[in-house]
């Protein structure tokens, strides 16, 4: 929260609360978390898929595109990290606003960070998705060749390899993206999603 006097907060005419009714179903963030190469893009996309065929607003914010704009002055050290994911929370939060479902696909490898995004927003609006997927799996579908290039130095604070992953302890959702087909990941978030009620209703 900005602390300048000559700044104050602005409420809208139109709330969150008309947007959802307007939209039809209820404004969350999906926050996707795992190792590089866990499928947390790959599942984040398909979910939204599955949500816009319903007739629902999304919206996903990639790893990779986001630092395209957004946080391309940041790296990837320690403090850089929790600045992106900071930058992701507050941008995630405006969405919501706006009625619109979030998907985040970050690593966001440390569990106060993502605890830090938890707390902008009332409880029950930030979903944490866990893609649970051994190091050694990821490392084999790196088609980047990240792995290998952080293991030969190349690439420091590489989280797994010369940077910790801390992986949550309670999420709302723990997929195994190592063993379950896509389509059966994307099934689990859709079951979720509908018993709490965040679906558009039938």
């Amino acid at each position: 929260m900005n602390s300048n006097p000559n700044i104050r907060w602005h409420n809208a005419t139109v709330t969150r609360d008309d947007r959802q009714i307007q939209g039809g179903h209820k404004s969350v963030i999906l926050w996707f978390t795992g190792f590089s190469g866990s499928g947390k893009s790959t599942l984040a996309h398909a979910v939204e898929k599955d949500l816009y065929d319903l007739g629902c607003r999304t919206y996903v914010f990639d790893g990779d595109n986001v630092r395209h704009g957004l946080c391309a002055d940041l790296g990837f050290s320690k403090e850089d990290r929790k600045e992106n994911i900071r930058r992701i929370g507050e941008m995630s939060k405006l969405f919501i606003e706006a009625g619109v479902i979030a998907l985040t696909a970050f690593i966001s490898p440390f569990q106060a960070d993502r605890e830090r995004v938890r707390k902008l927003v009332a409880e029950g609006d930030f979903i944490e998705i866990y893609c649970c997927c051994p190091l050694e799996v990821c490392e084999q579908r790196d088609v980047k060749g990240l792995y290998q290039k952080a293991r030969q130095g190349k690439i420091a604070e590489f989280t797994g390899i010369s940077s910790p992953y801390e992986a949550p302890e309670d999420p709302e959702l723990a997929i195994d993206t190592a063993n379950q087909p896509l389509e059966a990941c994307v099934e689990n978030i859709m079951q979720y999603l509908a018993a709490r009620q965040i679906l558009p209703a039938k």
